[in-house]
């Protein structure tokens, strides 16, 4: 797992309240990551807690829909962070 580094997410500027929670977000997943824990059970961990804390602020039809548009988001390249070419 590669450290994502803040500022390679372009559409955030430093003062926003979503780059300092990003930014809370990936200190908390390095410090995990340095304590041994498997990157893959923090995703999964991560996801399950960003979708049970918006089912119970929106109600699980809203977060339904707006999950159904992630596949074409992340075939966008909107969660990517840095480009691989092959």
């Amino acid at each position: 797992m590669q450290k994502i580094p803040v500022q390679s997410v372009p559409a955030l500027k430093a003062t926003e309240p979503k780059y300092v929670a990003l930014r809370y977000i990936l200190d908390a997943w390095e410090e995990a990551v340095y304590d041994g824990v498997d990157p893959d059970c923090i995703a999964t961990a991560a996801i399950f807690a960003a979708l049970s804390d918006m089912i119970a602020t929106y109600g699980e039809e809203p977060v339904s829909v707006m999950c159904e548009r992630l596949p074409e988001r992340i075939r966008g390249g909107e969660f990517t962070v840095s480009k691989t070419k092959q």
